[in-house]
This record gives C-alpha cells, structure tokens and sequence, in this order.
C-alpha cells in the first residue's frame, strides 16, 4: 500500500498533464500499445488515449484531486475526485493501472 504523498512518478505526471488539460503529455504516459477502457469505450495506444483526452477535456473539464492508492503486482488502485461539468460532480472514481517503470501499459476507470 502507498500512501497518497507517495505516488509513483507515472501517476502524479498523470495527475498533472490531466489538471493542466495537457492531452499531449497525458498521452505521452502510455505506452504505444497502450489499452484505456472508460464508460463502456477503449482506446488503442497514445494517438487514441489522446483523442479521447481531448475531448473529455472539452466537454467536462475534468480535474482529479487523489484520495488513496494502492499497489498491487504491476501498477495500483488510484480513488481520485473527480471534478468537472457534469452531473454530480465531484464524484470518487477508481483508475487501475499496469505500468512498468516507464509507461503506462493499461488505465480501466471505474465508478
């Protein structure tokens, strides 16, 4: 288990890129077979994650405030708040992740 204060590196630049609305260093996280599932979709490799970044960004302006994280073999369990345009904002959503050192190899989001 990590506590908050101690996040690997990959989630707290994906924090960052997100609050700043930067899809290109947000995209530039994943690896380039890189898997995204949320809200019933999946995106393929950097191009897409972009894409799809993109336009959350647009229609919601989401911001992500963390509030636990826990490891496990290959990644972790991030619960953030998520914050934006939409009903019921905030709202606590949970990002697993598998990541090697360097990248992001898959990111499910899920209520």
């Amino acid at each position: 288990m990590s506590t908050i204060a101690a996040l690997p590196q990959l989630i707290t630049a994906l924090m960052t890129a997100q609050n700043n609305y930067d899809s290109n260093g947000f995209a530039a996280l994943f690896a380039a077979n890189a898997i995204v599932h949320d809200a019933g979709e999946t995106y393929n490799g950097p191009a897409e994650i972009k894409q799809w970044n993109e336009a959350t960004n647009e229609k919601y302006r989401v911001t992500l405030e963390p509030a636990e994280f826990l490891t496990h073999e290959n990644g972790g369990i991030l619960t953030v708040m998520v914050s934006g345009n939409f009903a019921g904002s905030p709202a606590p959503l949970k990002y697993n992740f598998a990541f090697d050192d360097e990248k992001i190899n898959t990111l499910s989001i899920t209520s």
